[in-house]
């Protein structure tokens, strides 16, 4: 009914508007009246009522107006008609995945959606994957975007149609409809948004009452923290913390909040205060203004108009079409701007909700249609200037400005030209960014940062985006238009570029230190900026010849113009070798000199492109250019560089360092440090090589030293010289070497990579994402490395930590050249010592040659000349002269090393010209000139090399020079046309000879030195062999000798017997246990002692911890109550183990004293470190291990095991009385007496044990110390330190288990301690199963020795304890066994761990044997019986526990019976009749497997632990995996004196078992859980491992992007977070799910952790891709993923993007470490490596 009347308005007042005259003012009459009496009322209402209300009264007319129908009906009408849009379009959120696909995006910024990807061609190829900042949209269905597959599956239209605009064109009264509601409504939304604080509402929404209700509003800002908002409205609007949290959030997600209601006055106060509260925190005031409540209404309706559009768009094109057009439309009043263009002018100042609103509105509407997208960025480009200034002077982040939709329009390709041709937009780009700058130009026209705020210059370097977006497509086809705008925008941007060049000169300080560091980061970072954009101008320039032409011109001239850095003196003639220079003199060292020269660098790099293309011929009058002028400053550069490399500019800090630095670094020098070289080398093509050379040297300021002229005695320039000297001939290495530029010599772009690759790898094997770092990127960010990687380097795969390496190929070494000009000092150092290693052990000599380069083009084909100039003869002729004089502080050895180089270089030269054509036609003539020149006094280039052979200092370079001196004969013999003689001639044989010598002393030395090593080792072999054979006497004297005399040999069957007999552990039988003496070494104090029961205590270091490791029901942990009924744990173990005690040891050994010293520094000195409580909780009794700096908190003493040599004599006559019923009777009647002499009358035996057992009993009524008959013997004696130390570990396993205050005394220390024993065998039997390896003997030392100090520590505590309380658990244990002894509470036979139990019983039964004035212990003999006739008692309590747990047996089959399968048949139906229920028909040898499969752990768990008890060995069986289950199964069996059929116990002791299998059977739990009420644990138990996880990572991603938090509903970010362990998807880091925890907030993985871990964690943070592990509230640490991408390496916080797909082996290597209790220790580890400066609060996450 509702519904009706609410429809019937609607069309009612539809109606009345549609033929009212003006129906604007009607529908803004019926807003006015409508909208305050639905928002912003004195009573708050809640959400709901507000929607329920705002879909009613005004949406839904609305809709009914647009429609002229009821609207679910017209919907329908129009869904038939439209087909979907092929363009995604969806708005992504700060933090989604978002794809790129590497081979097909036009450029990165295309991107697709979580979903398209999936779903597209795109998932196959070489993508990359990051979180978006918020604010773009998907391109899926954007032909634009893409080279192939623009649309996923969802999106291909199956005709690939473009966006056509007049597929789906409504019904013109629709269309018309639509146009007249939108145009008033989207009026109405502009009008409230750029609305001001002293706007008066216009007249139509004037109400006709005026009431006085205002609203103080708070707005958003960058400026103030958190905690200063929340501070100044505590203080201002008087509202209590909490609230104040409440607006601040909400502030800070939706920009504004009101934060009170009231009259103006009240309002006006409040906003004064607020204002005054906040301005004494931070100097800006926050923003608030008074707005009258009307308004507010009228705000917060436009809001959810924007949505209400957004879904009416949806609908169909037509709509939004309509809607476009609306938006565009120009505006009646000339002066304003479209309404489009007025919310975008208001960008800036209107608040963050409202800014997501336009925003979106834009993106849904315009952005989705090609012809509006078009209209829509001429707009944008209009007022593109007024956008950005705005933006500078807003503080909001980028990703919510307006400015943020340029990536939108401009990255398209026919766009970005069509704005060029319209708009000019590179023109209005780079005016903007003048404009923007303008205050930081100084007199000279130049940039100046001194003082620069970096927030706003980090704000004007994003307008450069935008001018790479712009050129990211360099245009195929050139308009006239196209070309004339480029052209103004390139001639803009090189005024841009002259006030860059030459700023910020610095000049060398000379005297005193600098005293201000200049600013240099600003001029760097616009560099930076720059580098692809002046990369993008030079390839748009490449594509036209016209254009290169008229670019180089312009460039020219405007470098010509450049007025800065004058001569200030007049030319002068150099001379040198008889060659005269005529330059002016400048000096780099005494004269101001700037490192940005952008315009000098572009002009060399459209050179090349001239050259590369051809085209240089028709620059007019190419020799009118001045090469020595155009070099000049980049030489001045390349000096500089040296000369700080020299030391020579110490005094002037480190700006100048750091400038230099990023000047040859990665990031810039493509367009810095390259270009001058590459000018240099225009240079040298064009200008006389020794003029060249000459202006080199005058540059370097080397040109007297080099003239002879000049000498001097102080150190410090003598080094100068030497190092500006090895600069400058690295300089010529360079510029003749350096060829692979393309248009400089015939290479490609994959040519250059490859030489980078090579020689980054001839430093040492890389990671790909290192090599990634060393290589320049192009404008989308991909540096080429993919392509050609293979052909260079072969790939070694990672292992289980570290990642992926490259080696390069070996046939690639001979492409490397020591002398790389891209090699730091560093790496040219490294990359020498490597391949001189690499050589040496492949057997070469150490000669690292000059490789041979490819020729140059004809261009550049004269710079060779430099190498045979007579300049560079004497060059080389003086610097070897001077290591011949040998005068230390004249020369160094990187010098030779140079000029040998350079030697080998032109001799490498000469030899290829002399190959490739007749010796009349070569004119290259080095060698003759290097033998001839100087050689009248001994002195030319090839006499000083052999001599320089002979000198010892130079013994590194020998292997080069006899290298060069054979280039010289090679030379020499292809001149000559005869084949080379054997080339060493010349030399004595001498030297060499002793060298051999020296060689095989040395071999000879050697092989001493190895000789005497192996007999040591020998020596310390023998010495353990024997000391083995001491401490396993017992074995060695039980194997026969053989051969001995006089004794005959046994036959090998009695032998085998015999030692088979040794291999059993427990009953009349066991073994006995050997004599070992142990001797430790104590890891404090370096000392040795003997491990004895009497001496002073030795301890291990122990990690006792919680743990969830076995649980069978995750998530649930048993609460400890107090002594009251139902409290079975810890007495009971649960059989789910839901929550264990494990303690782990690192195997590490001290003496008890040292450890307390070493524990109270510990505790001293970690007091007063920042953040310790993080690594260590000094109040839980932490400690790091002094050696392994593993985590623990308690020791546990070292107690040995005492030697027993069992006598089987007296074993036997015992044997013949205490049967299994005569045991019983024994333990009850001693049970009793203790508990009538300690007057506990609490069981409910008293009247039916008595009579019940006398019909068991055949010798009589046992009497109350009949028990000590059986054997007796002294209590064994422990020193005062293990007494103490085994109450400092019992009291840390209680109280760590139990989660209690520490207390010696309470009754459950000793039931704790028996916990821990059980449960680290469990653990540790789990593990070993897990890794398939066998029971004994695979253990690592520290679990084996851990285990073992476990055992003899629960056993020996249990006699420290109070025996009274010993025998009271004792009897509550036996309880469970002999339902006869239990209690009111004690529980069924399936509600317990049979092996907890089997432990406790077996280290409590000595306390019976206690009497009041003696301590008395039980024989060894005696002790054999209990431990056999109780282990044979739970092993029956557990067969019984398998088979009621196990159910679907299969059916009987025919066939032959064994003799077990029979036990097993008679065994269930005796079982079945105690049940009740009908004995089934079912195969009897599956019955027989299934108990025995299920009771193995439980077997494999009790060996380990008599094993460490007794000490008697296992059998050979349990020692390898290769023996069959069924021979484990029955090593097992005759270890454990159990018969190999165990159903045979049953038959054995029927008598015993009978009656109390009735009663176990019998319990009413057992009924309930056979009925299937209460859940039972299957056997056997299901052993954990992490979940699984997907192969591909983006599969978890999209399981994460489709993740809703369960307790928040907005769509803010959130972060995902899995549990490894069970598989829950958390909502991390966020204040929606915060809970409460032990009286604090904690953040849902901590909270999870404390139910699914016991505190202990680890989980998979999705979006970051790490993982974190967590120990408790305030511990944790992140660890890397299991995820690699295909080159072996991790991808925290998916900073590289590339595919990331599951590597077991790490995955498994975490599995181990939370199975092996390792990740507190993890943890510890990690936080000990990193110095916390910031305390994360871990707790939160």
């Amino acid at each position: 009914m509702a519904e009706s009347e609410k429809s019937l308005d609607g069309l009612e007042l539809s109606k009345e508007w549609q033929e009212a005259a003006d129906s604007r003012a009607e529908l803004l009459r019926y807003l006015k009246e409508q909208v305050p009496q639905i928002f912003c009322l004195k009573k708050e209402s809640s959400p709901q009522e507000e929607e329920e209300l705002m879909q009613s009264r005004l949406l839904h007319p609305l809709e009914c107006f647009l429609f002229g129908e009821d609207p679910q009906e017209g919907l329908e009408k129009l869904k038939q008609g439209s087909a979907s849009s092929q363009l995604c379009g969806r708005v992504f959120k700060e933090g989604e995945t978002v794809y790129s696909c590497r081979d097909c995006a036009i450029d990165p910024t295309c991107v697709l959606c979580m979903n398209c990807f999936q779903d597209s061609v795109h998932k196959s190829h070489r993508y990359k994957m990051h979180a978006s900042s918020g604010g773009g949209f998907c391109d899926c269905g954007d032909v634009e975007a893409w080279k192939i597959g623009p649309c996923c599956s969802k999106h291909d239209p199956g005709a690939a149609t473009a966006m056509v605009t007049d597929e789906c064109a409504l019904e013109p009264e629709l269309y018309e409809r639509a146009e007249k509601l939108f145009r008033v409504l989207l009026r109405y939304i502009t009008d409230f948004l750029v609305w001001e604080e002293n706007f008066e509402l216009p007249a139509e929404l004037q109400p006709r009452t005026k009431d006085n209700a205002y609203y103080c509003v708070l707005y958003n800002d960058e400026h103030h923290s958190y905690d200063h908002v929340i501070y100044t409205l505590q203080r201002s609007v008087n509202c209590d913390q909490a609230e104040a949290q409440t607006h601040t959030a909400l502030i800070d997600k939706e920009g504004r909040r009101a934060v009170k209601r009231g009259t103006f006055r009240s309002c006006q106060q409040a906003k004064d205060l607020i204002r005054a509260n906040s301005e004494h925190i931070s100097l800006q005031p926050l923003r608030v203004e008074i707005l009258p409540a009307a308004v507010m209404a009228h705000q917060t309706f436009t809001l959810r108009l924007g949505s209400w559009f957004q879904k009416i768009i949806g609908y169909s094109a037509g709509f939004r079409q309509a809607f476009c057009q609306v938006a565009l439309e120009p505006n009646a009043d000339r002066d304003q701007p479209c309404l489009i263009s007025r919310l975008m002018l208001h960008d800036a100042r209107m608040y963050k909700g409202a800014r997501k609103i336009v925003h979106e509105l834009i993106f849904c509407s315009m952005l989705m249609e090609t012809e509006f997208k078009r209209l829509f960025a001429i707009e944008f480009t209009k007022h593109y200037k007024q956008l950005q200034k705005d933006f500078i002077n807003d503080d909001h982040e980028r990703s919510i400005s307006i400015t943020a939709l340029s990536v939108q329009i401009f990255t398209v390709p026919t766009l970005a030209r069509q704005l060029i041709e319209e708009g000019n937009v590179i023109k209005v780009i780079v005016d903007t960014v003048l404009e923007l700058l303008h205050e930081h130009l100084d007199d000279n026209n130049r940039f100046f940062f001194l003082g620069y705020s970096s927030d706003k210059f980090s704000r004007i370097q994003v307008i450069f985006h935008d001018l790479r977006y712009i050129l990211i497509s360099k245009p195929s086809v050139w308009t006239e238009e196209l070309r004339e705008q480029f052209l103004a925008g390139f001639k803009d941007f090189l005024g841009l570029l002259k006030c860059m060049q030459g700023m910020e000169e610095v000049k060398r300080q000379l005297g005193r230190h600098i005293a201000v560091e200049p600013e240099w980061e600003a001029g760097f970072t616009l560099q930076i900026q720059l580098r692809h954009i002046l990369a993008m101008f030079q390839d748009w320039c490449s594509s036209n010849d016209e254009i290169l032409l008229l670019a180089f011109k312009e460039c020219h001239s405007c470098l010509m113009q450049c007025n800065n850095q004058p001569f200030h003196r007049e030319a002068t003639d150099f001379y040198m070798c008889k060659h005269i220079l005529h330059v002016r003199p400048y000096k780099v060292s005494q004269e101001p000199v700037s490192i940005h020269l952008p315009i000098s660098r572009l002009l060399a790099g459209l050179y090349v492109l001239l050259c590369g293309r051809g085209v240089i011929e028709r620059l007019d009058n190419p020799e009118g250019y001045d090469y020595t002028q155009l070099a000049e400053l980049p030489l001045r550069c390349v000096v500089l560089a040296a000369q700080v490399s020299a030391e020579m500019w110490r005094r002037n800090g480190l700006s100048l360092v750091s400038q230099v630095y990023y000047y040859q670094d990665v990031k810039c020098r493509d367009e810095m440090y390259d270009k001058d070289v590459l000018m240099l080398q225009i240079a040298a093509s064009k200008m006389d090589p020794n003029h060249f050379l000459m202006l080199i040297l005058l540059r370097f300021e080397l040109f007297e030293y080099f003239n002879g002229s000049c000498s001097s005695k102080d150190q410090d320039e003598l080094r100068q010289w030497n190092r500006l000297t090895e600069e400058m001939l690295y300089l010529l290495i360079a510029v003749i070497g350096e060829r692979y530029v393309p248009g400089v010599s015939h290479v490609t772009k994959e040519d250059v990579t490859m030489r980078e690759v090579i020689h980054l790898l001839c430093i040492e094997p890389m990671a790909h994402s290192s090599l990634v770092k060393g290589l320049p990127e192009n404008e989308s960010h991909e540096t080429g490395l993919e392509s050609v990687i293979t052909k260079v380097a072969t790939f070694k795969k990672p292992g289980v930590s570290g990642h992926g390496l490259y080696e390069v190929k070996k046939d690639r070494l001979m492409e490397f050249n020591p002398f790389f000009y891209h090699y730091s000092r560093s790496q040219h150092s490294k990359a020498e010592e490597s391949q001189k290693k690499r050589r040496t052990q492949e057997g070469n000599d150490k000669a690292l040659r000059p490789p041979l380069p490819p020729a140059f083009c004809p261009a550049f084909s004269s710079i060779v000349r430099l190498l045979c100039c007579d300049i560079m003869v004497h060059i080389l002729r003086h610097v070897l002269q001077r290591a011949v004089e040998d005068r230390p502080v004249n020369w160094t050895e990187a010098m030779i090393q140079r000029a040998l180089h350079l030697i080998g270089q032109a001799l490498l030269e000469e030899k290829t010209q002399l190959e490739d054509s007749t010796v009349e036609e070569v004119t290259f003539d080095f060698s003759l000139k290097a033998r001839a020149i100087g050689s009248e006094h001994g002195k030319s280039v090839f006499l000083l090399l052999s001599k320089i052979k002979a000198l010892p200092s130079l013994e590194a370079q020998k292997d080069m020079v006899k290298w060069v001196l054979q280039m010289f004969e090679i030379v020499k013999c292809l001149r000559e046309k005869s084949s080379p003689a054997v080339p060493m001639s010349m030399e004595t044989t001498k030297p060499e000879e002793s060298a051999q010598d020296k060689e095989k002393a040395e071999r000879k030395r050697k092989a001493e030195a190895a000789k005497l090593h192996r007999q040591k080792i020998m020596a310390q072999m023998s010495a353990m062999q024997k000391n083995f054979i001491e401490s396993n006497k017992m074995l060695y004297d039980n194997m026969p000798e053989s051969g001995t005399q006089g004794e005959p040999v046994p036959s090998t069957e009695s032998c085998a017997m015999e030692h088979r007999e040794l291999c059993v552990a427990i009953g009349p039988h066991r073994g006995s246990t050997p004599a070992e003496r142990e001797v430790l070494t104590c890891i404090l104090c370096q000392e040795e002692q003997e491990v004895a029961a009497q001496a002073p205590a030795m301890v291990l270091t122990a990690c006792v911890q919680r743990s969830t490791v076995l649980t069978q029901c995750r998530g649930k942990i048993p609460t400890v109550r107090a002594d009251g009924p139902g409290a079975l744990y810890p007495l009971y173990m649960p059989p789910e183990l839901a929550v264990g005690t494990h303690t782990g040891s690192c195997g590490h050994v001290m003496h008890a004293t040292c450890w307390q010293k070493y524990f109270e520094a510990v505790q001293n000195t970690t007091r007063n470190r920042l953040h310790a409580e993080l690594i260590i909780d000094l109040e839980n009794g932490e400690y790091l291990c002094a050696l392994c700096k593993s985590l623990c908190n308690t020791v546990v003493p070292l107690i040995p095991l005492e030697p027993l040599t069992f006598n089987y004599e007296s074993a036997e006559i015992i044997g013949q009385h205490l049967t299994l019923p005569r045991w019983i009777h024994v333990l009850s009647a001693r049970i009793k007496g203790l508990k009538s002499v300690t007057q506990d009358n609490d069981c409910n035996t008293e009247g039916s044990g008595g009579n019940g057992s006398t019909g068991l009993c055949g010798e009589g009524q046992p009497d109350f110390r009949s028990i000590l008959s059986y054997g007796v013997q002294e209590p064994r004696r422990f020193s005062d330190s293990i007494t103490e130390m085994l109450v400092v570990c019992a009291t840390t396993v209680h109280r760590v288990g139990l989660k209690t205050a520490p207390n010696e005394l309470c009754p459950r220390v000793p039931v704790m301690t028996w916990n821990t024993c059980a449960f680290t065998i469990q653990a540790i039997e789990n593990i070993l199963q897990e890794e398939d390896k066998p029971l004994f003997g695979s253990l690592q030392n520290r679990q084996l020795a851990g285990l073992k100090a476990i055992v003899q520590f629960s056993a020996s505590q249990s006699l420290q304890s109070s025996q009274s309380v010993i025998q009271r658990h004792f009897t509550d244990m036996l309880g469970v066994l002999l339902p006869a002894m239990g209690r009111k509470n004690t529980p069924s036979i399936l509600e317990v761990d049979c092996f907890h139990l089997l432990v406790g019983l077996v280290l409590s039964i000595p306390s019976l044997y206690q009497e009041e004035a003696v301590h008395l212990q039980p024989s060894a003999v005696s002790s054999a019986y209990s431990h056999l006739h109780i282990f044979h008692l739970v092993t029956m309590a557990h067969m019984l526990q398998v088979l009621l747990s196990s159910t679907d047996f299969p059916a009987v089959e025919p066939g032959e019976e064994t003799e077990e399968a029979r036990a097993a048949a008679e065994f269930h139906a005796t079982v079945s009749q105690h049940t009740g229920r009908l004995i089934p028909d079912v195969s009897s040898s599956s019955v027989a497997e299934r108990v025995k499969k299920g009771m193995e752990p439980f077997l494999r768990c009790a060996a380990l632990f008599f094993n460490c008890l007794t000490g008697v060995h296992p059998p050979e069986e349990l020692l390898s995996t290769s023996v069959t289950s069924q021979g484990q199964m029955e090593a097992l069996c005759s270890y454990l004196a159990l018969p190999s059929n165990v159903f045979q116990l049953f038959q054995d002791h029927r008598d015993t078992v009978t009656p109390l299998l009735q009663r176990w059977c019998g319990s009413p739990a057992i009924t309930k859980a056979l009925k299937g009420k209460t859940p039972t644990v299957r056997y056997p138990r299901r052993r954990n491992r992490l979940i699984d996880l997907p192969e591909d990572y983006s599969a978890l991603l999209n399981q994460a992007s489709h993740f809703q938090c369960p307790k928040s509903t907005d769509d803010e970010r959130k972060h995902p977070t899995l549990c490894l362990f069970c598989g829950a998807m958390l909502c991390s880091q966020s204040s929606c799910c915060l809970s409460h925890l032990d009286g604090e907030d904690v953040g849902a993985c901590t909270a999870h952790a404390a139910t699914c871990g016991a505190g202990v964690g680890m989980f998979l943070r999705i979006r970051e891709c790490e993982i974190v592990l967590m120990a408790s509230k305030t511990r944790g640490s992140t660890y890397p993923a299991p995820y690699l991408d295909d080159y072996g390496e991790t991808d925290p916080h998916l900073g590289r993007g590339n595919p990331l797909h599951l590597c077991p082996e790490r995955y498994r290597k975490l599995n181990q470490l939370w199975q092996q209790h390792c990740i507190l220790e993890e943890i510890a580890r990690s936080l000990e490596v990193v110095n916390v400066m910031f305390a994360f609060e871990w707790q939160m996450l």
